[in-house]
């Protein structure tokens, strides 16, 4: 059954981090009077140091995924049983849509809502690509015990240097849909946001193994 306490731990994760992204951008655009710029700041400030709280702590149970494009690659390399991998994607999109109704629940809002914000276009598809791999770099070379620190530091430099605010993820997409404020995205762009995430992913992939044989080739 320890299966199911991995599951359980990617749907709290999921859930946490999602109800940190809507619930800091509902927070920031509510006290920044219409400055985008300082409700940005805000918002990234709290997945930074949300993601990295949560990474240590679930991190020991499930490895702290809380992304499907994670997940495959960790399946892909072996490093997660193939047969884990539909648990884990099913909770994390479970976890990210319970993490933005409980982001609503807290500030008084409509539980169930969709977003109405359009987040589309080559360039932003390109960013997320360029996120998502970055993302999966960064992971696949920290040094052990020092992904924590620098999946955050990565994601809060992201949400500046890339057009999409960077989601890399898509649990974070999907569950963004389920909300109409800062952070949402239309869910009719989430499809394209979610290919272009998993061809980054691949990429991120790709480029890490580069870099393998690379020293490989070297020693």
């Amino acid at each position: 059954m320890s299966h199911w306490r991995r599951y359980f731990a990617e749907l709290v994760g999921t859930a946490a981090l999602l109800c940190a992204v809507i619930g800091s951008g509902i927070m920031a655009e509510q006290l920044a009077n219409g400055n985008t710029a300082v409700a940005l700041l805000a918002n990234t400030l709290a997945t930074v140091f949300a993601l990295f709280v949560l990474i240590e702590t679930i991190g020991p149970i499930s490895g702290a995924h809380f992304n499907p494009v994670v997940s495959m690659v960790m399946a892909y390399r072996k490093d997660l049983a193939r047969h884990h991998l539909m648990g884990y994607v099913v909770a994390q999109l479970i976890g990210a849509a319970l993490g933005a109704w409980v982001a609503h629940a807290m500030f008084d809002l409509e539980i169930l809502q969709w977003s109405t914000k359009a987040r589309t276009g080559p360039a932003q598809w390109f960013a997320e690509a360029v996120a998502t791999g970055g993302l999966l770099f960064v992971i696949l070379r920290s040094p052990e015990g020092r992904a924590s620190s620098m999946v955050a530091c990565y994601i809060g430099a992201a949400y500046w240097f890339t057009a999409s605010t960077s989601f890399a993820n898509p649990a974070a997409a999907f569950g963004r849909m389920f909300s109409n404020t800062f952070a949402g995205i239309a869910p009719f762009d989430v499809p394209a946001f979610v290919v272009a995430q998993i061809l980054g992913g691949a990429l991120g992939l790709a480029l890490h193994q580069a870099f393998v044989h690379s020293d490989q080739h070297k020693s």
